[in-house]
C-alpha cells in the first residue's frame, strides 16, 4: 500500500471560504498532485469528528466534512464511501481505506481530514444543567480537555520531578518548524523559551502554548497500491504497518491517569512494531503527536524512544533538534503546536512528503522509515511508513 499525492490548504483561524469549499479544493488537488483525474478516484474515507466541547451546531459541509458529503460534491463516482467512527480519528480513517484498497473495493482512494474553527469561543458552553457522570465532574471545573490532560500532566511532573523549563523545548522545537513552513498558521512565528514561560497558565499546569490552536484547514492524499503508485507522478511512500489503541478502562467522563497512559501505550507500540516489523532503532523520522504538549513525552516513552519517566530529560540538550544531526526529529514537521489544529495531519505529511523526497529546502538527508502517531499513546494509533517496501 502506498500513498501516491497530496496537498494541503493553508492553516487559517478562519479561512475565507466555507470548511465544505476548501474541502472539495483541496482533494482535488490532491489528485491532480497524484497524477490522477477526477473520474479515476473510486474510493473516498474521512473522519470527520468535529474536535470541541462547545455549544456549536454540527453541519455537515460547514463546521465538519463527512466523506458521503465529499462524494456528494467532489464530482467523482466512487464506488466505496466510508467515514470512520471511533479511536485515534486520522489513522483510524487511513486504515479503513488501506483495507479497502487492499480488498479491491477501490482502486485510488481519496483520504482527508477538514478541521473547523467556529466564530467565537472555540469551547464556550451554553449548558446550564448537566446529567449523568458528569454531574459529579462538571460543576467543580473538570470539564473539556484542558482539565483532561492537566492532570496526567501533574502526574508525571510530581512523580519524575519534571518542571515547565523542560517542556519549553518542545514547544521551542514544535514553533521553530512551523515557522518554516507556508501553509503553517505560525509561518515565520517561533516561539523562545521565556515567552513560553511567560504565557498564562490555563488550567495548572497547562498555558496557552501547551495547546494546539484551533484553524480552519484541510489535508488531503491520495492512496492506491504499491503496484500502481510507482507508475504515477511521484515517488510513493509505503505504509508498512499500523495500530490502534485497545478501549480504555471505564473512568469518570475525561479522566486519563498517567498509569492508563502508559499501560495502554506500551500495548499500542507492541501491535505497531509487530505489524511494521521493525522498531524505534529503526525509525529516523517519527513525528509524535502534540495536540496538548505533554503528549509528546509520552510517545516518546510509549513507543520506547526513551525509558519511561525519563521523557522529560531526553527532549533538552538539542535532543530533539531536527537541525542537529544526532537529533530525533519528532517535531520536524510542526506538529499540531507548530502548524495548528489538524489533529494527526501534521504528522502524516511530514513522513509522507519527507520520505517521497518532497520537503523542498526542509528535506532531510536521511528520511527512510517514518512514524506518524495520532491522539494519546492509549487513545489514539500510529502508522510506519517506509521510503523502500519491506
Amino acid at each position: 500500500m502506498a500513498i501516491a499525492g497530496c496537498a494541503q490548504s493553508a492553516i487559517q483561524r478562519h479561512a475565507d471560504s466555507p470548511l465544505g469549499a476548501l474541502a472539495v479544493d483541496t482533494a482535488r488537488r490532491a489528485i491532480a498532485d497524484a497524477g490522477l483525474e477526477l473520474g479515476e478516484v473510486d474510493g473516498i474515507v474521512a473522519a470527520s469528528m468535529f474536535p470541541t466541547a462547545g455549544s456549536h451546531t454540527v453541519e455537515d459541509g460547514i463546521s465538519t466534512v463527512t466523506a458521503a458529503w465529499m462524494a456528494e460534491h467532489l464530482g467523482a463516482a466512487p464506488r466505496y464511501v466510508a467515514g470512520f467512527q471511533g479511536v485515534g480519528q486520522v489513522s483510524g480513517a487511513l486504515t479503513l481505506g488501506i483495507n479497502a484498497v487492499a480488498c479491491g473495493a477501490a482502486d485510488y482512494l481519496l483520504f482527508f481530514r477538514a478541521l473547523h474553527n467556529p466564530r467565537g469561543s472555540y469551547h464556550g458552553n451554553s449548558t446550564r444543567e448537566i446529567t449523568g457522570p458528569q454531574q459529579w465532574t462538571a460543576p467543580t471545573g473538570y470539564f473539556g480537555p484542558l482539565a483532561m490532560i492537566a492532570l496526567p500532566y501533574t502526574e508525571y511532573l510530581q512523580r519524575y520531578g519534571a518542571d515547565r523549563e523542560a517542556m519549553a523545548a518542545v514547544l521551542v522545537e514544535a514553533r521553530k518548524n512551523g515557522a518554516r513552513i507556508p501553509w503553517s498558521h505560525w509561518y515565520r512565528k517561533p516561539l523562545t523559551a521565556q515567552q513560553y514561560l511567560d504565557a498564562p497558565l490555563l488550567a495548572d499546569p497547562v498555558c496557552r502554548y501547551d495547546c494546539d490552536i484551533p484553524v480552519d484547514g484541510v489535508a488531503a492524499f491520495v492512496l492506491t497500491s504499491a503496484d500502481r503508485a510507482r507508475d504515477l507522478r511521484h515517488r510513493p511512500v509505503y505504509i508498512s504497518g499500523y495500530a490502534q489503541s485497545s478501549p480504555v478502562p471505564h473512568r469518570l467522563p475525561l479522566h486519563w491517569p498517567l498509569d492508563d497512559i502508559m499501560r495502554g501505550g506500551a500495548e499500542t507500540a507492541r501491535r505497531l512494531w509487530e505489524s511494521a516489523g521493525v522498531g524505534p532503532d529503526e525509525v529516523d523520522l517519527p513525528q509524535l503527536y502534540d495536540g496538548f504538549s505533554p503528549l509528546v513525552w509520552f510517545w516518546l516513552e510509549a513507543l520506547g524512544f526513551c525509558p519511561v519517566g525519563e521523557a522529560h530529560r531526553f527532549v533538552q540538550d538539542g535532543r530533539i533538534d531536527s537541525d542537529r544531526p544526532d537529533g530525533l526529529p519528532v517535531l520536524s514537521g510542526g506538529g499540531a503546536l507548530g502548524n495548528g489544529r489538524m489533529h494527526g495531519i501534521p504528522q502524516m505529511l511530514e513522513c509522507y512528503l519527507q520520505l517521497a523526497g518532497r520537503a523542498g529546502a526542509r528535506q532531510r538527508a536521511k528520511a527512510t522509515i517514518g512514524v506518524a502517531c495520532q491522539s494519546s499513546p492509549h487513545y489514539g494509533g500510529a502508522v510506519v511508513y517506509s521510503a523502500e517496501p519491506f
